[in-house]
């Protein structure tokens, strides 16, 4: 199982979960900006959207690149996009350990689970 660098902040923006300082190196195994981790870290999700979604040398089936997009997605109100990238993430084949930017290790169905959750909870909370 490889390990990749996502960001944290679906854990800290929707379940409320604190980081510490993301790494200086957010993405690892991937080439820069293309899973748009520092975009997100710095809260520039039109960025982050358009480095995804520009950048082809990364799977549209890799589950970093799901989960970011999703995250990117949530944070501008497209909620909906959001869930349908956080539940194909969770059903992917692909199954790789993501490194958080406060150094936690999770399993990438684990964070697509729980980004999945946070939307719910905060549609539920409307």
């Amino acid at each position: 199982m490889k390990t990749l660098f996502i960001s944290a902040l679906l854990l800290a923006g929707m379940s409320g979960v604190a980081h510490a300082q993301p790494t200086a190196n957010g993405e690892v195994g991937y080439p820069k900006g293309s899973i748009g981790y520092d975009a997100l870290v710095a809260g520039d999700n039109e960025r982050a959207i358009t480095q995804i979604l520009a950048n082809e040398r990364v799977s549209r089936h890799d589950p970093a690149k799901l989960i970011n997009l999703g995250q990117a997605y949530a944070r501008t109100g497209r909620i909906a996009e959001a869930a349908d990238l956080f539940s194909t993430a969770l059903q992917s084949r692909e199954e790789v350990d993501l490194v958080l930017a406060d150094g936690r290790v999770m399993n990438s169905k684990d964070a697509a689970r729980l980004a999945l959750s946070g939307l719910q909870m905060k549609l539920a909370s409307r």
